[in-house]
Formats: structure tokens, C-alpha cells, sequence
């Protein structure tokens, strides 16, 4: 599918759906398919990323991925209260992205009774690129780093749980740089695009460091692909039991199966086999969550040792392994922070910005 057809058929649920949602104040496209024309077509493994803003949420998880008019769409609902001014925006990695001027997606606005949304795209698009905002995204998501994992417990939840609890603050070393970098923050392919725009600055070496924080560096497109074969067994005998409800719960349903699977599939055999092993860590340990709270003890038994040995490709067997990875990754903060500087000097440089611009309130 296009990127157009899909931004279309995003605009006609949010018409027909989302603006029926008690406290709707709008709703725009956000994530990585936002650096696609109009006229490309959407990756294998690509949703198209819908925020819906509302002046509260409603109970209950995000809808998350579904298929509608052809589109793999994945909405979200975000409070009101999160775009109070441009300053809350700009500070923000999470939301900065979306509403910045040079996105190749043209407006990210699907509806705004208000006005709001388009004077917020205005003033965050203006301000986006300015040294001193690029500064405070990043050290949001360094600060959620520290977080996470200062005092991290592996024994505060289920082995899954915790193995998410390391994985996804590990992740958002990339984020660090993607965000000095001007990039969008994405979730699944965060490996990727660091890949991407560090050897583009001549800093591979910083990118093999955020590889060995994972643990995965040395892994072999061969050994990648047979952890993809045998989550997909996983994927799928998850997919037909689940019945519990969690955040990620429609990651995990056939509709996001292209996603999980086949989009990595393809990675692997174009050489990005490294890149992949974040998500099929993080997918293994979602299903494995489900299958403790739904799937019949035999399942599990039969499914952990797959789970098992995508971990200790990654060097996590133990309990122990997992502690001393988040001291790692803690240790690791600064030389990840100098990193993001000197990323951020060359997209400057590359771009003829300095520091400065007009005053965001």
C-alpha cells in the first residue's frame, strides 16, 4: 500500500471513529512512516501511527494495531494535557517528531476542530531543530534510561516481565543519538536508523557500543534467522490463546504477524540480522507473558527454550546477567551522551544551523 492510501484511510477512521471518542480534540499522524512520500510504498512490517487527543483517557488499553481499508494502523490516545504549550511539545522526544515542518508526509494533521493542533505544528516546526530543545529530548530520554534501570530489581516480576524491564531502557540508548540526530525515534527499528546515521557521521564505533550494551555484536544472520523461525512457532501458538489484556496486546494478533516476522525476515537477508535481535527479544518476552497468564503449562514448557536461547545469544541466562547489564548500560550514559553532542555538531554543521532561534513559550 502507499503511504498516501494509508494517511487516507487514517483520516477515515479517525472521521468515522475517533472523533466520535468522548473529549475529542483532534488527532495526527506520527512514527517512521512519516518519511515517506506520499507515492511510496508503506515497508513490510510498517504501520501507519495515529495519535488521537483527548481530554482524558478512557479505561482500558490503546487500540492499538488493526486493519482498516487495507491499512495496518496502530492508534494511540494521548491527553490533552500533554500539548498544554509548544515548550511541552519541543521538550519531548516522544511527540517533537510529529509536528515538525520538513516531514517528507507533508501535514501530520488529521483533524483539529480547534485550531489547535495547526498553530501547535506552526511553532514546534519553527523551533525543532534548535540546539537547546534537540538538547533537552535527549536528555529526557538519557533520564529514562537512568531511571529504569538505576536499582534495577530482577526479581520484582516474572522472568518475561523482567527481561522487558531491562530490554526496552537498553533500546533507548538509540534514542539518545536518533534524537541528536534529528531522527525519529522509532520503536522497532531503533537499531537500524542508529545504524544508519552513525556510520553516516563516521561513528561506527559508537554504534558497535550500543550493539555489546544489547549483546549483540557477534550474532550471525544465521543464528538471527533461527531465532525468527522458532519465534514465530512462539508468535503463533501465542496469537491463538491470548485472551488476557496488556498495552502491547495487539502486537501479538495475526494482523501484526507481517510486523513481528515477516518484516525481520527481510532485514535478516539483507544483512541487518544484528539490527533485528531487539525486537525479537522483546517480541519472545511479550509472548511469553501472555502465555503465562493464558496457555496451558505444557505450552510454555514446550515454547521457553526458543525464549531461552535467543537470550543467551544476547548473554542473559540468569537472573544476575541482567543485573549487571543495567550497571552496564548506567556506566555507559556518558559516552552515549558525548556521542549524541558530536551527532549533533554534524547535523548542524551538514545543515548550516547554529544555536539560537526565536523564544518558545
Amino acid at each position: 500500500m502507499l503511504a498516501g492510501d494509508a494517511r487516507d484511510a487514517a483520516a477515515d477512521w479517525v472521521a468515522r471513529h475517533g472523533s466520535r471518542l468522548p473529549g475529542f480534540r483532534g488527532a495526527y499522524l506520527t512514527g517512521s512512516t512519516l518519511s515517506l512520500p506520499p507515492g511510496a510504498e508503506v515497508p513490510v512490517g510498517s504501520d501507519t501511527d495515529v495519535m488521537v487527543v483527548l481530554d482524558e483517557l478512557p479505561e482500558g488499553h490503546k487500540p492499538g494495531k488493526f486493519l482498516y481499508g487495507g491499512a495496518l494502523l496502530e492508534v494511540s490516545y494521548l491527553p490533552h494535557a500533554r500539548l498544554a504549550s509548544p515548550a511541552d511539545v519541543l521538550g519531548s522526544y516522544h511527540l517533537a517528531g510529529a509536528f515538525r515542518a520538513d516531514l517528507a508526509a507533508g501535514d501530520t494533521v488529521l483533524a483539529d476542530p480547534t485550531g489547535e493542533l495547526g498553530r501547535l505544528r506552526t511553532e514546534v516546526g519553527r523551533a525543532f531543530a534548535e540546539p537547546r530543545w534537540v538538547r533537552r529530548r535527549w536528555a529526557e530520554a538519557r533520564g529514562n534510561v537512568a531511571r529504569a534501570l538505576t536499582g534495577f530489581d530482577p526479581t520484582a516480576a516474572p522472568w518475561p516481565q523482567t527481561v522487558l524491564a531491562w530490554l526496552f531502557p537498553t533500546g533507548v540508548t538509540t534514542h539518545v543519538v536518533l534524537v541528536a540526530g534529528l531522527r525519529n525515534p522509532t520503536v522497532r527499528l531503533r537499531y537500524l536508523a542508529a545504524r544508519e546515521l552513525l556510520t553516516a557521521h563516521g561513528l561506527g564505533d559508537a554504534y558497535e557500543e550500543l550493539l555489546t550494551l544489547l549483546g549483540c555484536q557477534d550474532l550471525t544472520a544465521r543464528r538471527a534467522e533461527e531465532h525468527l523461525h522458532a519465534l514465530a512457532r512462539t508468535f503463533d501458538a501465542t496469537a491463538a490463546v491470548a485472551r488476557t489484556p496488556f498495552f502491547f496486546s495487539s502486537d501479538l494478533t495475526p494482523a501484526a504477524r507481517p510486523i513481528a516476522v515477516d518484516g525481520s525476515l527481510r532485514l535478516i537477508r539483507q544483512g541487518r540480522h544484528r539490527e533485528v535481535m531487539f525486537w525479537i527479544a522483546a517480541t519472545f518476552a511479550r509472548c511469553h507473558t501472555a502465555l503465562d497468564a493464558d496457555a496451558p503449562a505444557a505450552l510454555r514448557r514446550e515454547l521457553e527454550p526458543a525464549f531461552h536461547a535467543a537470550l543467551a545469544d544476547l548473554g542473559i541466562t540468569s537472573a544476575a546477567d541482567l543485573t549487571a547489564r543495567a550497571r552496564a548500560v548506567l556506566a555507559a550514559l556518558p559516552a552515549v551522551e558525548e556521542t549524541a553532542e558530536r551527532v549533533l555538531a554534524a547535523t548542524l554543521a551538514h545543515s548550516g544551523r547554529r544555536g539560537g532561534g526565536q523564544a518558545v513559550s
